[in-house]
């Protein structure tokens, strides 16, 4: 009989841990997630425009690198989730290395070379949408 019982601890101690484990896993990609205002200024757009060097449709958010024309600089620009992206015409191959577009977005507090992707806009003239900026927000050199 002593012998059960310890077998018995033992399968309770697994599942114990097994249950941390999984809760430990669940947990880290929300705490990985950021909120949109601690990164990006939301009142105001920033236009980069250059060539397209990466664009990765991905969760949590697309990426789209960029080589800014202006400065030479590479910019990073995300986008909202490939499931919103889907939903406003987007498509894994929307973006691809090597296009020449204008992107206006939401600059990074923190002054890098990053933005949030309001719109990106080809030279024809198309427009694919990322997240729509607030009533009154302005792009530079607009009032």
């Amino acid at each position: 009989m002593h012998s059960r019982s310890l077998d018995r601890e033992a399968r309770r101690a697994s599942v114990r841990v097994a249950a941390v484990a999984v809760g430990l896993l669940c947990a880290a990609p929300s705490v990985a997630h950021h909120s949109f205002a601690v990164h990006f200024v939301e009142d105001r757009l920033v236009t980069v425009s250059g060539v397209v060097t990466e664009f990765r449709f991905r969760n949590p958010h697309g990426i789209v690198t960029l080589a800014a024309d202006d400065d030479g600089g590479e910019w990073r620009a995300e986008t909202n989730s490939p499931n919103i992206l889907r939903r406003r015409g987007w498509t894994p191959d929307s973006i691809k290395p090597g296009d020449r577009v204008t992107i206006e977005g939401y600059p990074a507090r923190d002054g890098s070379h990053s933005m949030r992707i309001y719109r990106v806009i080809y030279p024809d003239g198309r427009e694919l949408i990322s997240q729509r900026p607030p009533a009154g927000v302005a792009a530079d050199g607009e009032d």
